[in-house]
């Protein structure tokens, strides 16, 4: 199972389902359930499937779908440090009743791949994925 890392108080607005897209510089090819990491805890604190990517997003795009994304106007206006924008667009996210804690490899700055052992533990404490993120733990093998 792959686990995406972000930072806050991104991660935050993603698990109370205030921000369902996730703004980054390229494009994903991941699509299905993952795991979500908050940047610099060593922990997955929770779980989303992405099912697809929209752009590149344009400044006015970004403007106009801010209900999405959560990123404030100042910010959108001072410009993102990407050269393109994309947004990953994720459904579904459950936090973790506890968070799970993992071994984060040398320079996973994006993704991380879980271990089976942290994959089952969160397919066994979030019901909703507990088949898919096992399926997907086992694919990886």
């Amino acid at each position: 199972m792959k686990a995406l890392i972000v930072k806050q108080p991104w991660i935050d607005k993603i698990l109370s389902g205030a921000k369902v897209w996730e703004l980054r510089g390229s494009r994903t090819q991941t699509r299905g359930p993952i795991a979500l990491i908050q940047g610099g805890s060593g922990t997955v604190v929770g779980v989303c499937e992405v099912v697809g990517v929209k752009g590149p997003l344009s400044k006015s795009a970004l403007r106009q779908t801010t209900s999405r994304h959560r990123v404030p106007s100042a910010v959108l206006n001072d410009g993102l440090r990407y050269r393109q924008t994309y947004a990953w667009v994720l459904r579904g996210a459950q936090k973790l009743r506890a968070p799970i804690r993992y071994r984060h490899p040398s320079g996973a700055v994006i993704w991380v791949k879980l271990t089976p052992y942290v994959a089952k533990a969160i397919g066994r404490i979030t019901p909703r994925f507990s088949g898919r993120a096992s399926r997907a733990a086992e694919r990886e093998r």
